[in-house]
């Protein structure tokens, strides 16, 4: 038996595979198959095929594929895989990709990990893999892949023209993961770094002063001209759309990156960190 996802995080993602189970459902007693007869057809359980028509189980993209071509779908079931990978994503990763695709400058400060628009899949699943108490194999499986989709707006056609990341030095000697997979990290700052619609900065320890030791916090500025903060604590994240906190943060933002090596000086601290590793 095959590995499926059961929980639906919410109303929103629920709906969703619901629909999808029920238009799967429709396509199948169109084409006069029971439900044995289909589970047969594709290689799945009975009671797998149920429970997606029902919607209890999430289909995944290869459900779909068979779905598509035993039923001659001619690709409208096939469709279906986008708008399921986004329901399979936490409604967190959903609502922050949805303002990301709306911003037109994001700013992000980071004092205890890489960033998520910066990690590799590797340390992702590192810092997935370290939370306590510990999520599921699947459960880490589904955030590495929600944040690493997530990373499609870092290209100028297809998200936010303009970002601006300064991470803590820290975060570049925190080996994470272990050597190699730190190694990978730092090769892949440079590599984004370079990126022209990227500005990457390294705040050094040595500073004496560093205005980011409250957290890590990012900041949204959106086609309407409306700024959106966010800022993620250990039990709980909260979007800021108050012009009081929001216009706070900004102006922190602001001092830290001030306080920060320029892009320039960062990337040549990036490759001593490497050096170093």
């Amino acid at each position: 038996m095959r590995n499926w996802d059961a929980e639906l995080e919410d109303d929103e993602s629920g709906a969703v595979i619901r629909a999808v189970g029920r238009q799967l459902k429709l396509w199948r007693e169109a084409a006069g198959l029971t439900r044995a007869d289909f589970s047969t057809a594709i290689g799945y359980g009975e009671d797998l095929v149920s429970s997606v028509e029902q919607g209890r189980r999430i289909p995944r993209p290869e459900y779909l594929d068979v779905a598509d071509r035993v039923l001659e779908a001619d690709g409208r079931i096939a469709a279906m895989q986008r708008d399921v990978a986004e329901a399979r994503y936490p409604k967190k990763v959903r609502d922050l990709k949805r303002l990301e695709a709306e911003a037109v400058e994001l700013g992000a400060y980071n004092n205890s990990v890489i960033h998520g628009l910066l990690q590799t899949e590797e340390y992702a699943r590192a810092v997935f893999s370290s939370r306590r108490p510990a999520f599921s194999e699947d459960e880490v499986g589904r955030r590495v892949t929600a944040r690493l989709a997530r990373q499609e707006i870092l290209d100028p056609q297809v998200g936010c023209p303009a970002f601006s990341f300064v991470q803590c030095e820290s975060t570049l000697r925190r080996p994470i993961g272990g050597k190699m997979v730190m190694r990978h990290q730092l090769e892949h700052l440079l590599e984004t770094g370079r990126r022209r619609n990227v500005d990457l900065q390294i705040l050094p320890l040595g500073r004496e002063e560093n205005s980011g030791t409250d957290g890590s916090f990012r900041l949204l500025k959106l086609r309407s001209g409306t700024t959106v903060a966010f800022s993620e604590a250990p039990l709980s994240s909260r979007v800021m759309t108050d012009p009081k906190e929001t216009t706070v943060l900004d102006i922190r933002y602001g001092v830290i990156r001030a306080q920060a090596l320029s892009p320039q000086e960062s990337m040549t601290f990036i490759e001593k960190a490497l050096g170093e590793t």
